[in-house]
C-alpha cells in the first residue's frame, strides 16, 4: 500500500536497550535502559516500550481529533488515554507486544465515544501499522 508521506523524521539509536536515542533535528534525546524484568538492570532512562506507548497514545488523540473534526465532535480539552504495552516471547518464536488503549473522553455519551474511538482506530497509523500484527484492546473508560 502506497503512503503519500506529507512529512517524516530522522531518529538514531546507538548502544540497543541500554544506550541513547535521539531525533537527528536535535529536539529529543533520550536515555535508553533495560527493565529488570527483561534481564537488564532497570536503571534510569526509557526503554522502547515506554517510547512507544507515549507514540501511540498521542498519535490516537490525533486521530480522535482527526474523526471528530469530520463529524462534529468536539473532543474534549482534557480527552486522555492510558496506553500499555507489553513485550514478552510469542509461541510461533521471537518476541511480540501487546497493546492496549484505555481512552477517555469526560462529557461524551458513551455511545458516541465508542463509535469515535471505533472509527478512530481505522484511521490512526498506529493502528494501522499494528493491526493484524499486535492485539490491540481499546476500552472507552
Amino acid at each position: 500500500m502506497a503512503v503519500d508521506v506529507k512529512y517524516e523524521t530522522k531518529a538514531r539509536a546507538t548502544g540497543g536497550r541500554d544506550g541513547t536515542a535521539e531525533t537527528l533535528s536535535g529536539s529529543f534525546n533520550v536515555k535508553l535502559a533495560t527493565p529488570k524484568e527483561l534481564g537488564g538492570s532497570g536503571g534510569e532512562g526509557n526503554n522502547p516500550e515506554e517510547l512507544f506507548a507515549a507514540g501511540y497514545a498521542a498519535c490516537f488523540i490525533g486521530a480522535m481529533k482527526f474523526v471528530g473534526g469530520q463529524e462534529k465532535i468536539a473532543i474534549p480539552a482534557d480527552a486522555s488515554i492510558t496506553s500499555t504495552v507489553g513485550i514478552g516471547p510469542r509461541s510461533e518464536g521471537g518476541f511480540g507486544l501487546a497493546v492496549a488503549l484505555e481512552i477517555s473522553l469526560p462529557g461524551l455519551e458513551r455511545a458516541v465515544a465508542e463509535d469515535l474511538v471505533a472509527k478512530a482506530h481505522q484511521v490512526c497509523p498506529y493502528s494501522n501499522a499494528t493491526r493484524n500484527n499486535i492485539d490491540v484492546k481499546l476500552t472507552v473508560v
